[in-house]
């Protein structure tokens, strides 16, 4: 016999984490990177650059320059979020702490959606465990809070985050954005309200942050997810938010194009096989360990995402990373 799901799971397996813990957790991998360090290279020391030109008035607001030079991480709210931190610093504090602050709560904005979204996933009726003959199943809320812990603990144990999350520039601001996107979709047939606020923000931030067509396209896939998605909500419920996500796509698009920052950013394909082993190679590192969950995921739930029936925890954070 075949079950709805591959999730076996007692209630005893999903004893709640203290939620102290998890917070002092988060806090400990955010405040590390916040004090006592002078900018790194690379894409932060230039990012710093711009946000002081900006305060200094040598370098327009809606069209960066550093020294006549675009920045290679073309964005504008990253740069108005540290520009206004500097601004608002108060007296004696350096500049690079200063943009730093916003960035950090920008980490642990990406750390607060990433839960609350698989939290909401982990609720889809097909993500439920399997019902137990005469009961001792894991409970809905129970089984989706500890979905959600393990999708946070396994974010910070990316490696990838290591430098990058702790890093004042547009980089950390699009991994913000992509969360509080990701949450608006997933919680949206239980908080509509909650979720298009977390989704304005998000597609908006994209958009402002160098990645406009991410956004489109997240919003315009999302919003196919719950045309198709006939699970979580009635097929009413699910054509009315999927119009909403397409109408956002269209205001995101309305509003990338006011502030013209649509940019080709899409770099020409590796030629050599060297080239693209290095760059495998340094993916596999990156992603450590969530590449290997994710596969492993998606081989225990084959059985859903290549069925008619479109379930949402397995769809939507698909759709998210292709």
């Amino acid at each position: 016999m075949t079950e709805t799901t591959p999730a076996i799971v007692p209630q005893h397996a999903v004893r709640r984490l203290p939620r102290m813990a998890m917070w002092l957790f988060c806090l400990a991998f955010v405040v590390p990177g916040l004090f006592g360090r002078e900018p790194w290279k690379g894409n932060e020391i230039t990012a710093l650059g711009q946000m002081l030109a900006m305060v200094d008035g040598t370098s327009s607001w809606f069209n960066p320059m550093l020294w006549g030079q675009a920045p290679d991480l073309d964005a504008l709210l990253p740069y108005w979020l540290g520009a206004w931190a500097i601004q608002l610093a108060p007296d004696g504090m350096s500049a690079a702490l200063a943009v730093r602050i916003p960035f950090a709560l920008l980490l642990g904005l990406t750390m607060a959606a990433t839960w609350h979204g698989a939290y909401y996933l982990g609720l889809s009726p097909q993500a439920q465990p399997v019902a137990f003959a005469f009961g001792g199943e894991a409970q809905p809320k129970d089984y989706a809070r500890t979905m959600a812990d393990g999708a946070v603990l396994a974010l910070i144990a990316c490696l990838g985050l290591a430098q990058l999350s702790h890093e004042a520039s547009p980089i950390l601001a699009q991994l913000c954005f992509v969360s509080c996107a990701f949450y608006g979709v997933s919680a949206l047939p239980y908080h509509p309200r909650y979720s298009l606020l977390a989704l304005g923000l998000g597609l908006a931030g994209l958009a402002l942050s160098g990645a406009p067509s991410f956004a489109v396209l997240m919003a315009t896939g999302s919003g196919l997810i719950c045309w198709m998605d006939r699970e979580s909500t009635s097929a009413r419920t699910g054509r009315r938010h999927a119009w909403w996500l397409f109408a956002m796509g269209v205001a995101v698009t309305a509003i990338a194009s006011s502030l013209n920052v649509w940019h080709w950013r899409l770099q020409a394909p590796h030629t050599t096989w060297s080239e693209w082993r290095s760059l495998l190679r340094f993916l596999a590192w990156f992603t450590w360990p969530v590449w290997p969950l994710s596969l492993w995921t998606l081989w225990r739930w084959r059985g859903h995402w290549t069925s008619r029936h479109w379930s949402r925890h397995v769809v939507l954070p698909m759709w998210f990373t292709a």
